[in-house]
């Protein structure tokens, strides 16, 4: 398995885009969120993808910055289809105010005649909190990170060999998701800033966490691998070395600090 992370800023970011990413097994893809507009489309494309290929979709929460490029997605996928393009069906995942939202922009912004497909070959699916699904043929469970801002959910991928991988969403690690993210072969976790630069940012004003925070739960929670993503851009120069060195000095796994684009191997 690999990730490619699409995007890996916060909301306000133009320097980086905003956090998504592509899980891949084999043929199989699981896109999880969108970023914020159809730059998705362009992220995808510089990263070797065909955007047909993202046949299972999940979106996390309802911000801008994560389903608007879904958006887009789904007007590719009906026009496509409309216009004799697009064999097969696909699938969006998400939890009830996600999937509603959805389906209201796509009936308000889009035609009927691409539309009419939706709920017949692109199927907009709800899943609640503790759901198991098949995705890229692992078993994945869905579960509500108890957002005190927006509902949202993350998810744990069974890997297979009694490895999983964890991605907890945008938001501070919750112990309500403990036996997801305890002992995760991976685990995706937000960094807003560095621990130093709080006083510049603000992360626990805006529900999120610093480099040094995430990298001190993945060793409590005995995590193996630790990627961090959506952070603040002000430092993406050197955000990979400053994050990186940050977060080694409590974290004694394996750190990664991706750019957008970078593929990494599960």
């Amino acid at each position: 398995m690999n990730i490619t992370m699409l995007g890996t800023g916060n909301a306000m970011v133009t320097e980086c885009y905003n956090t998504c990413f592509v899980l891949e097994d084999g043929d199989k893809h699981l896109l999880v969120d969108g970023g914020g507009g159809n730059t998705l489309l362009r992220q995808l494309k510089q990263a070797g993808f065909d955007w047909k290929d993202m046949r299972e979709i999940f979106v996390t929460h309802k911000h801008v910055d994560h389903l608007m490029g879904i958006i887009w997605m789904i007007r590719m996928i009906c026009q496509n289809m409309k216009q004799g393009q697009y064999e097969g069906d696909a699938w969006i995942y998400g939890h009830d105010e996600v999937i509603s939202l959805l389906k209201d922009f796509a009936e308000k912004l889009y035609p009927a005649k691409q539309t009419c497909f939706i709920g017949d070959r692109l199927h907009l699916v709800v899943v609640n909190d503790g759901e198991e699904r098949e995705l890229m043929g692992h078993k994945t469970t869905f579960f509500d990170i108890q957002s005190t801002k927006a509902k949202q959910y993350g998810f744990c991928m069974d890997m297979g060999n009694g490895e999983k991988l964890t991605c907890c969403g945008d938001e501070p690690y919750n112990e309500c998701e403990k036996k997801y993210a305890e002992n995760s072969k991976w685990l995706l976790h937000e960094a807003f800033c560095l621990y130093d630069q709080a006083d510049i940012f603000h992360p626990y004003e805006k529900h999120h966490s610093t480099a040094k925070d995430a990298s001190e739960l993945a060793e409590k929670l005995g995590v193996q691998n630790l990627i961090l993503y959506h952070t603040e851009d002000k430092n993406i120069v050197r955000r990979k070395e400053l994050y990186t060195e940050e977060g080694k000095k409590y974290f004694s796994g394996n750190l990664y600090v991706p750019e957008d684009l970078e593929k990494i191997e599960l």
